[in-house]
């Protein structure tokens, strides 16, 4: 098996098995990802400001025809970062994934 296959394999089971699912407007069924909001503390003095930056990560494959401005919908908790979003910018890692990053709508 080449290199890139087990690398395909191993992506698609730790999708399975920790992975997140997202309605994408425009997408037609879910997309398999992973959804992180962590804290961001300010870069500049000391003020605690509370932003979370979330970010959903998916495989370059699944990021094919999804756009800035789009909205995702998570269907997890609240607490765990579940919600509704606009994606405000794709981020490709250079690893094949692509981060969204997103912004929370209220």
């Amino acid at each position: 098996m080449a290199f890139r296959d087990q690398v395909a394999f191993m992506d698609e089971a730790l999708l399975d098995v920790l992975g997140d699912e997202a309605e994408i407007e425009g997408v037609e069924g879910p997309v398999r990802g992973f959804l992180s909001v962590p804290w961001q503390q300010p870069k500049v003095g000391t003020i605690n400001t509370g932003l979370r930056q979330p970010v959903y990560s998916v495989r370059v494959g699944d990021a094919n025809g999804i756009k800035e401005g789009q909205h995702l919908v998570c269907a997890l908790d609240p607490e765990d970062g579940g919600g509704r979003y606009v994606i405000a910018k794709r981020e490709p890692d250079g690893t094949g994934w692509v981060n969204f990053i997103l912004r929370e709508v209220r």
